[in-house]
């Protein structure tokens, strides 16, 4: 029983850590002109390659936010989505083994930041070095939740033994 409930905390402070970091992550998607122009001012600390990419980005978020502000609803929806995918994590939370299939979900997600920050990075003219931090996420993102899947299967297996016995 000891094992149990040690796997249980384990999991959730995986999982309460994953949503969290994702709520942020979306709501940094709300504010992203004043982020850039804080990210643009202190980009002299920065790879000049690093620099002009930052400014550029800047620049062009200002420009179309002044003149099309409806195209920043797109990050609005991209923020949302975060917000969303966070409060499904709420199902493992309270049961892991029963929401399995939720970790299994997130971690395909994970992988599949991979194929799309290459390839759309590239057709969309991304920086290679931006298209790495960026496959990061995927990374980061699938660690905490693989560790949650492995230890929900040994929860999953601990209940099957005590229900045998």
């Amino acid at each position: 029983m000891k094992n149990e409930e040690k796997l249980k905390r384990k999991i959730k402070c995986y999982i309460v850590a994953f949503m969290v970091l994702l709520v942020l992550s979306g709501l940094t998607a709300f504010p992203l002109e004043w982020e850039l122009s804080l990210l643009n001012q202190l980009s002299h600390w920065f790879p000049p390659a690093a620099q002009h990419w930052v400014m550029k980005v800047y620049h062009a978020v200002s420009e179309t936010n002044s003149r099309f502000p409806f195209m920043a609803y797109g990050t609005d929806w991209l923020a949302f989505a975060h917000l969303v995918i966070a409060v499904a994590f709420i199902g493992p939370l309270k049961d892991p083994v029963r929401n399995i299939w939720v970790l299994q979900f997130g971690m395909i997600a994970c992988l599949m930041v991979f194929p799309l920050a290459l390839i759309c990075g590239a057709v969309r003219d991304i920086p290679f070095y931006w298209r790495l931090i960026d496959c990061s996420f995927g990374i980061f993102g699938f660690i905490p939740l693989y560790s949650c899947y492995k230890n929900t299967l040994l929860l999953e297996k601990l209940n099957t033994q005590n229900n045998i016995l």
